[in-house]
């Protein structure tokens, strides 16, 4: 079963959750946890992993043989990106545009066009002391996409059997979350009762409707701004199924490097009554 823990904007404790359901569910399961936050991932600050393997990632782009090249345009017009241009008798590649699918490298009648490896960030994984396969991907400074890396990083098998795959998102609604969303069995959208948390969480709600995924809310620092999430969710037929209090401790825990269940030991279980509430509707 694949779990996506995702959240419409930063700072929602998106990561608080998804570490704390790792680590409720390993007792029980093999679990894979997937950073696929690749601009900024920080679950391995609670998990701790040893990343003992690591694989640069990237995409291939395009390399004109001038001396070949008869400047017929075939590449320029079946690149939907505009990621090459044919100007007078020079094929000019823009890197920064170009997504890497090959269709100019395929489509070009001279056998012209090669390609080359442009590195774009690493793959990381390994074992947390407790047992966890954990992988993240990070991106380079200044690289303009994330999408290939989560693409490279959901494919990456360093051990390929688990029961249980968590990925933390990528915050926001942006090309990114839905890669990390596709071929996941159920999301788990984490908010918080304000009007931000509200706003935000009607747009991830869109995606995941659109990729067609169950989902279901966990409302972090409960007891703070109104009821506008509780009644949107109940419109929506959105079912809420964790409610995390706003705590102070939690607060000090978390900013120190603990996990949720490492502040407070009694949300273990809890986040695993979380995840068979989640297994019952993946079934169901």
């Amino acid at each position: 079963m694949r779990i996506v823990v995702a959240s419409g904007k930063g700072g929602t404790g998106k990561t608080t959750v998804a570490t704390s359901l790792a680590l409720s569910a390993q007792e029980a399961s093999s679990v894979r946890f997937m950073d696929c936050d690749v601009e900024a991932p920080n679950a391995a600050l609670f998990l701790i992993p040893a990343l003992d393997i690591r694989k640069e990632v990237g995409i291939q782009l395009p390399v004109v043989d001038e001396a070949l090249c008869t400047h017929c345009g075939k590449c320029a017009e079946v690149c939907e990106f505009h990621a090459i241009a044919v100007i007078a008798k020079k094929t000019l590649i823009f890197p920064e545009l170009c997504h890497g699918c090959g269709s100019c490298t395929l489509i070009c009648p001279e056998k012209a066009i090669s390609e080359r490896l442009d590195v774009m960030g690493v793959l990381e994984g390994g074992k947390t002391a407790t047992g966890i396969n954990f992988t993240q991907g990070v991106m380079n400074v200044g690289e303009p996409m994330a999408v290939p890396i989560i693409r490279e990083l959901k494919k990456w098998d360093p051990d390929p059997v688990f029961d249980i795959e968590i990925r933390d998102a990528p915050p926001g609604a942006s090309c990114p979350v839905v890669e990390t969303m596709r071929g996941a069995d159920f999301i788990l959208l984490v908010t918080e009762p304000t009007p931000f948390g509200l706003h935000d969480l009607k747009q991830v709600v869109g995606i995941t409707r659109e990729l067609g995924i169950p989902a279901g809310v966990v409302v972090n620092r409960d007891g703070i701004g109104d009821n506008s999430v509780e009644t949107y969710c109940d419109e929506a037929d959105l079912p809420i199924l964790l409610r995390i209090p706003m705590e102070r401790h939690f607060a000090e825990a978390i900013a120190s490097g603990k996990t949720l269940v490492d502040a407070a030991p009694e949300y273990l279980q809890i986040f695993r009554a979380l995840l068979e509430s989640i297994t019952a509707r993946v079934a169901k």
